[in-house]
């Protein structure tokens, strides 16, 4: 029997239907080519939407290379452009028969028709072929004299097209100049925007090798460009004015004068539609007042407006986009934005992303005048069907709380949410408490008299769990089944899959048999026991650790696992203000939305070269790089907030905390930590344990802050360095990608060191004098980046790398060292700084 046929697929309009498909356009079309019948142009639209829809799903075409070419004799504009884009697509990967478009190309690019000329000009720099570069000088010279505003736009582009191509040929021809003579004069604003646009890049990527690009590059910076493009602002596209207000940002004026004219120009700027365009000119105002406390207070009164507008306008995303940036300004100044709060409550048809930034908001915002209106509407969001914004709302009522505002209705707020019988809000209130009671303890009473009412089986998060166990430990003298309901956690041990409850039940119930050992013996030793054979290295550790503390002295136990209370003033931030920092410098960006510097989420290649330490070949070697620029006038959050109350600053510049409950108490020294079987000073009977083989004198580090005397440390030798220490770059950025850095310092800088630094040469040849000589460097007044490197003078392989970045407005350095042997990094960093002191001195 013959197998039955197979079904006929119906071809698709946009794949061929066999391998002569292709054919059979070539032939169609060498046929068209030189016919001048009528209605050939409409047949040759036909099949040029066939060959561009091929191209466009992925299908080779290039075989119709000639043919294409032989069919652009038309006037057509329509076949023109499809032409041009089949002909940009195949060009590169067919240099040979792209060397058959240049007559028809150079052709269009003289042709009547301004459109035909800038599209044909177009197509011609787009070839990207380095043979047939010498065929784009005369037409780019010709498009950038052009009468027609849309020839010259392109042609501007083109020449930035053709550096890429032959930066060598770009240069000789003269081009960068040619565009610089058209920014300045002419009419069309799009040709001036473009021409910025390209010069920007040319000189950027010249100015490492020619002192004259690094010039130039300046002078885009100077007072007459900048004015120019500020008066012609109105006339630029939205995009256009987001260049030039991005090239405003990097001009440093001479006096405040000059801000508040800028700030007059650009006025008008924050009422613009485009959220770009706002957000820009807002970032031109933040960092010309910099310097200004009172101006710069007036400049957040004055954009907080136009951010609120923009927020409650336009889709969910762009509102989001221009959230985050209110949220980092609102975290640099919440005092100015506490009037506002209700602008920050959520919506019912919010998404998570933007619910959970406004609740951050609401957080940083609250103070005495506005903690009971929001605190109100965030235990509304408590009982939300959404669980996230249960959770993120119940901690920010617990970071009000942390706030010292108005604590004593927050903590019966916090409470009541114990009595929803709502697992996840149980959960974080748990968590909450127990951070509310290490920094309140005279709240205890209240708080315990709730928490001992909750059963340990219905609590089932980690975090929630180890906190209601802390609290049973710390507490345990208050709530009278403290000890049985430890017992019964330890009963289950085996069933408690996170390390961290483990290590918190430990605890709770060592502490608890501290204070009530008779009915916590036996959960002890069934703990430690536990403990000992736990597969954690942690747990086991910790297990350990308390059992030959309970051997050699239950005394000494109290002191180091209940040491005396003392509560928790500051919490560790989560976020340095570095970081923040880093962020504010990169407004109008990416980093904002992300709330992270551009190089936690960059490729190397498009990190900034002087942000980010870890990228060397930015930096010119050997010489004076002016395009290495860091933003200028630079705040540093700890010293120069101008922003914060004194309250805050006092706050900001207490002791951090590690988070830890209590601060351990200094131990007196001199008892000797011996194991011996044979003391008896404690009026505990010992857990139920086997006893350990090892009666052994240990010899045990002061890991826990008990103050052990420490053994004094051996003088080092002095550090010499070699005179004629050599590493080229290549070695100096593989060492320095693969070195961990050994520390990170702070100093400051002479006055006459100061005055002294105009150039990174000046420094360079101070610094060679004391052997420490530099491999890279860069930046303009009132920044500069410098890397040294250090050889040991009998060691070859010994080399000491630093990263220095100073800036004169703060005399300030920071220094970051790397170093083969890093036993030796202190005593070098001190040589190195003591050569920084000197410079600038007879």
């Amino acid at each position: 029997m013959s197998p039955p046929a197979q079904p006929q697929k119906s071809p698709s309009p946009s794949q061929p239907s066999g391998k002569g498909e292709v054919s059979d356009l070539k032939l169609q079309l060498r046929q068209l080519a030189g016919s001048r019948a009528p209605g050939t142009d409409d047949a040759k639209r036909e099949l040029f939407k066939k060959v561009i829809s091929y191209m466009t799903v992925g299908i080779d075409v290039s075989s119709l290379f000639s043919e294409m070419v032989m069919c652009s004799a038309t006037s057509d504009t329509v076949l023109k452009k499809m032409c041009y884009l089949y002909v940009g697509n195949y060009a590169k990967g067919n240099p040979d028969l792209a060397l058959l478009t240049i007559n028809f190309l150079q052709k269009d690019c003289r042709d009547e028709d301004p459109m035909i000329r800038g599209l044909a000009l177009r197509s011609l720099c787009s070839l990207r072929v380095a043979n047939l570069v010498e065929y784009l000088v005369g037409p780019m010279g010709s498009g950038l004299k052009d009468n027609n505003g849309y020839v010259r736009t392109v042609a501007t582009i083109g020449v930035l097209k053709l550096y890429h191509i032959s930066s060598t040929t770009c240069i000789d021809a003269d081009f960068p100049s040619m565009l610089k003579d058209l920014m300045l004069n002419d009419p069309d604003a799009q040709v001036v925007a473009n021409c910025l646009s390209a010069l920007q890049e040319i000189w950027s990527l010249e100015a490492s090798t020619s002192e004259e690009a690094s010039r130039e590059r300046e002078a885009l910076l100077s007072k007459p460009v900048i004015y120019y493009l500020l008066n012609r602002i109105k006339d630029f596209s939205e995009w256009a004015q987001c260049l030039v207000l991005d090239l405003v940002v990097k001009y440093i004026p001479s006096d405040s004068n000059e801000i508040f004219d800028i700030m007059n120009l650009l006025e008008d700027r924050l009422q613009h539609a485009n959220g770009a365009v706002v957000l820009a000119t807002i970032k031109v105002f933040l960092h010309l007042t910099l310097s200004m406390t009172d101006v710069h207070q007036q400049v957040y009164e004055r954009i907080k407006a136009p951010l609120l507008t923009l927020v409650s306008s336009g889709s969910q995303e762009l509102s989001y986009a221009v959230l985050c940036h209110l949220h980092l300004l609102v975290m640099r100044a919440p005092i100015l934005f506490s009037s506002d709060y209700k602008h920050f409550y959520c919506q019912y048809n919010e998404p998570f992303y933007v619910k959970k930034l406004k609740l951050e908001m609401l957080t940083a915002v609250a103070n005495e005048s506005n903690t009971y209106e929001i605190v109100t509407e965030l235990c509304e969001y408590a009982a939300n069907v959404d669980v996230p914004i249960a959770r993120e709302s119940i901690r920010a009522v617990g970071k009000i709380a942390l706030q010292q505002y108005d604590v004593n209705a927050i903590v019966d707020r916090l409470l009541q949410f114990l009595e929803m019988d709502k697992d996840h809000v149980t959960a974080e209130t748990l968590v909450l408490v127990k951070d509310l009671l290490r920094k309140y303890p005279q709240w205890s009473h209240d708080c315990i008299a709730v928490v001992g009412n909750i059963s340990s089986k219905n609590v089932q998060e980690p975090k929630a769990k180890a906190a209601l166990i802390w609290m049973l430990g710390e507490y345990s003298q208050d709530i009278s089944d403290a000890p049985y309901i430890l017992e019964s956690l330890v009963e289950n041990w085996e069933d408690e899959h996170s390390a961290e409850v483990r290590l918190h039940l430990l605890t709770a119930v060592l502490k608890c048999f501290l204070r009530r050992p008779p009915e916590t013996q036996k959960a002890l030793g069934a703990a430690l026991a536990a403990g000992l054979a736990d597969s954690h290295q942690d747990v086991h550790d910790r297990a350990l650790f308390y059992y030959r503390l309970l051997q050699y002295n239950v005394n000494v136990t109290e002191r180091v696992v209940d040491p005396p209370k003392q509560a928790v003033s500051v919490f560790a931030d989560t976020q340095s203000s570095e970081i923040k920092d880093r962020i504010f410098d990169e407004f109008n960006s990416l980093s904002v939305v992300y709330q992270k510097p551009s190089y936690m989420f960059t490729d190397k290649e498009h990190r900034g070269p002087f942000e980010f330490s870890e990228e060397l070949g930015s930096l010119s070697v050997g010489v004076e790089s002016a395009h290495n620029v860091i933003p200028a006038q630079r705040v540093d959050a700890n010293d120069n907030d101008l922003l914060l109350s004194t309250s805050e600053k006092e706050e900001n510049k207490g002791p951090s905390s590690n988070g830890s409950s209590y601060n351990a108490p200094v131990y007196d020294g001199s008892i000797s930590l011996t194991v011996s079987q044979t003391q008896t000073e404690t009026p505990y009977s010992s857990p139920a344990l086997p006893t350990q083989a090892s009666q052994s004198t240990l010899a045990i580090d002061d890991l826990l802050g008990l103050g052990l005397p420490a053994a004094p440390s051996p003088v080092p030798p002095p550090l010499k360095l070699n005179v004629r220490a050599a590493l080229d770059p290549n070695t100096f950025q593989r060492k320095w990608g693969q070195l961990p850095v050994s520390l990170t310092q702070e100093c400051s800088i002479n006055p006459q060191g100061i005055a002294a630094l105009t150039t990174p040469q000046v420094l360079i040849r101070h610094m060679q004098g004391h052997s420490i000589h530099c491999i890279a460097s860069g930046g303009q007044a009132p920044n500069f980046k410098f890397f040294f490197f250090a050889q040991k003078a009998e060691e070859p392989a010994g080399f000491f790398l630093v990263e220095c970045v100073i800036n004169t407005s703060s005399s300030k350095a920071q220094i970051k060292v790397k170093a083969d042997d890093q036993s030796t990094s202190q005593v070098f960093s001190d040589l190195f700084q003591s050569a920084l002191s000197k410079f600038g001195k007879l």
